[in-house]
């Protein structure tokens, strides 16, 4: 049947094959959307918290806040919320404010991850359902010519086998991939979090009036 070519593979699996096939191109979408998604999103954090930090260091907290509002970092939304508390909440609940804005960003990096997960925990199941399915129209088939050849059985044995192999493929490849970037989001969210704690800790040495921005000079000249 593999002579036959892609087609050829499809029409001996039926619609469950089909099916199967979009699985995967699903899962190989979803992967390659979510690469684009996190492509560059450590480093561009990590050189956000560091000009915040160079930025503390030296008193700078509204110049601080200033590269936040520029940046398009993700992670420019947790540096943000401090801002936006320092001197107005109590360093707990600044805390706790950047905290839940953190594990928002990092819920949001997921996206779509969990089909990933339920391809790859259904579709063997999916597979094994194409074998049933097969080895069912071999039997029926069975029954209709009242014959056991091979020509008789075999396309049936055929969807039977293809569905499960196709199932079981599509699977490990679904959970690989899941894997894969569960083990990168891990990473990202620890490196996010300890970004998120060194600069609440900055930002709560820094007295609330730095984070005014400086009045421009005709506000001056009025003021004077």
């Amino acid at each position: 049947m593999f002579e036959h070519g892609v087609l050829g593979v499809l029409k001996a699996g039926g619609f469950t094959l089909g099916f199967i096939a979009f699985c995967s191109v699903l899962v190989l979408a979803i992967a390659v959307e979510r690469v684009v998604a996190l492509w560059g999103f450590t480093s561009r954090a990590n050189s956000l918290a560091e000009t915040i930090k160079r930025c503390l260091y030296r008193g700078a907290v509204a110049e601080a806040r200033a590269a936040c509002e520029r940046s398009s970092s993700p992670a420019a939304e947790v540096f943000l919320v401090g801002f936006e508390r320092h001197g107005r909440s109590s360093p707990t609940a600044l805390e706790a404010a950047v905290e839940r804005e953190r594990q928002r960003v990092a819920v949001g990096l997921k996206g779509h991850l969990w089909i990933l997960g339920t391809i790859g925990a259904t579709a063997p199941f999916i597979g094994l359902f194409g074998t049933v399915w097969g080895i069912m129209r071999a039997f029926n088939e069975i029954g209709a010519q009242h014959k056991t050849g091979f020509d008789v059985v075999g396309p049936g044995i055929a969807e039977a086998l293809i569905t499960t192999a196709f199932g079981i493929v599509v699977g490990i490849e679904s959970v690989m991939i899941y894997n894969y970037f569960l083990s990168r989001l891990g990473k990202t969210a620890i490196e996010l979090k300890l970004m998120a704690e060194e600069f609440v800790e900055l930002l709560s040495e820094r007295p609330a009036e730095e984070a005014k921005p400086e009045p421009r000079g005709d506000e001056s000249a009025k003021a004077g």
